[in-house]
């Protein structure tokens, strides 16, 4: 019996540490397929991270494509501008009451444009809405002192965006047809904007240092893209329309008489 016994109790305990080998697999198996879900997990969060910044980044990026696809094959030189009747310059500002380089060398792409006889009126809109910063004043300041007679400068003072003066450059002053002049990082919103409010418009884009505020200008292009697309979509009024304005109308019917 005792031997029997101690031969039991041996056989007791090889189970016992079979047992104890098979839970230990067991717990280590489970731990490897518990490492393995969460490094997975982690590789999908990643990837879903970055399509979701891609996807973004794309999405950001397609008012800027609408908006150069736009106006891909209407850009021109001051050379090669088509005779327009109408040029149309937008403000960029003032320094002490006078045009920011950016906007002179704009004038004088206009400027240009009236000494070759392809525009006869040149219209300036930018911002008056303080009575202290008139920007189509400045602008036809500018104008006149580089040659331009005061009747061939019509000036709409309430430009305070580009649609805003998109919209009523066809609206008020009745213009269907125009060349509008910019840095070559804004004319490709304004003709997009132009073309949407009804203007057959062609751009010109001047040549200007590529200093700090270039750049700048340049990256917020990306934003104002965005804005842009919901203007053409939606077509809000401008902030100020006001009654027709018979200026642009009334040089270009005489000239032709």
């Amino acid at each position: 019996m005792g031997e029997q016994g101690q031969g039991q109790r041996q056989e007791r305990e090889q189970e016992r540490e079979q047992e104890r080998e098979q839970g230990r697999a067991g717990r280590f198996g489970v731990g490897r397929w518990r490492t393995w879900l969460s490094a997975a997990r982690t590789v999908r969060s990643r990837r879903r991270a970055v399509q979701a910044v891609m996807a973004l980044c794309v999405l950001a990026l397609l008012p800027s494509t609408w908006t150069h696809a736009a106006a891909a094959d209407r850009l021109r030189t001051t050379a090669a501008a088509p005779d327009a009747g109408v040029a149309v310059v937008f403000g960029a500002g003032l320094w002490k009451g006078r045009p920011t380089p950016y906007l002179a060398y704009r004038l004088d792409a206009a400027v240009e444009l009236y000494r070759a006889g392809k525009v006869k009126v040149v219209l300036v809109t930018g911002d008056n809405s303080r009575t202290e910063y008139d920007e189509p004043g400045a602008m036809r300041a500018y104008l006149r002192g580089h040659g331009i007679p005061d009747d061939r400068i019509v000036s709409d003072y309430a430009g305070f965006d580009t649609w805003d003066s998109c919209v009523r450059v066809r609206e008020i002053f009745g213009v269907r047809r125009a060349v509008l002049i910019s840095q070559h990082f804004h004319i490709h919103r304004a003709v997009a904007l132009c073309q949407a409010a009804g203007v057959d418009s062609y751009g010109v884009g001047v040549d200007d240092e590529h200093d700090s505020t270039w750049y700048y200008g340049g990256a917020r292009e990306v934003l104002a893209a965005g804005k842009a697309a919901l203007d053409a979509a939606f077509r809000p009024e401008p902030r100020f329309l006001g009654p027709k304005e018979e200026g642009v109308s009334r040089v270009l019917a005489a000239l032709s008489d």
